[in-house]
């Protein structure tokens, strides 16, 4: 026979499950919501903009810090396989002080980066301590449950610039509430 539970144990672990399911939620449909601005972007449109308002550009950087925020830290963070520091690659000339060139992903590449984030989000909020009193990034001090939804807002401020875009451009995306 189980020895009982404490009740306070009991609620604080019901909570934590609670709250990362809350997360999961919000990611999935903010992943969703993001996906479906990628699919839903022209080509002229994907491409146009200036360094860094491109709208894949924008899009990139949204699913990029999705990423790396998930983590438990700095130091568990591994690159999707397509990683492009900053979506930029160096030109490899004579010529000292060349701009970087940009080096655009396509819409299918970007909605592969979505998917690799969404299969692993419940790894990766599993591992991660909603309790601590740390990010886990040095250049972010805040507490890690605060950080998971900071990472939260920051992927629906880049939807909201990828929908206005869009709808400049008579394209309706859809609103999903929960994933």
């Amino acid at each position: 026979m189980r020895p009982p539970v404490d009740p306070l144990i009991a609620h604080w672990v019901m909570s934590a499950m609670d709250a990362k399911a809350a997360l999961r939620g919000q990611y999935l449909a903010g992943l969703a919501m993001l996906r479906d601005c990628i699919e839903k972007c022209p080509n002229d449109l994907w491409i146009a903009g200036k360094h860094p308002r491109a709208f894949w550009r924008i899009a990139y950087h949204a699913v990029f810090y999705s990423h790396l925020y998930l983590m438990t830290g700095v130091e568990a963070f591994q690159p999707w396989d397509k990683h492009c520091p900053h979506g930029r690659i160096l030109w490899d000339d004579d010529e000292e002080g060349d701009p970087p060139t940009e080096c655009p992903f396509t819409q299918s590449d970007l909605v592969e980066y979505v998917q690799l984030v969404v299969q692993n989000l419940d790894l990766w909020l599993d591992a991660i301590d909603l309790d601590s009193t740390e990010s886990g990034f040095p250049w972010y001090p805040i507490p890690k449950l605060d950080h998971q939804i900071v990472n939260i807002r920051h992927i629906g401020v880049h939807v909201g610039q990828l929908q206005e875009l869009l709808y400049a451009h008579d394209i309706d995306t859809r609103w999903v509430g929960r994933g």
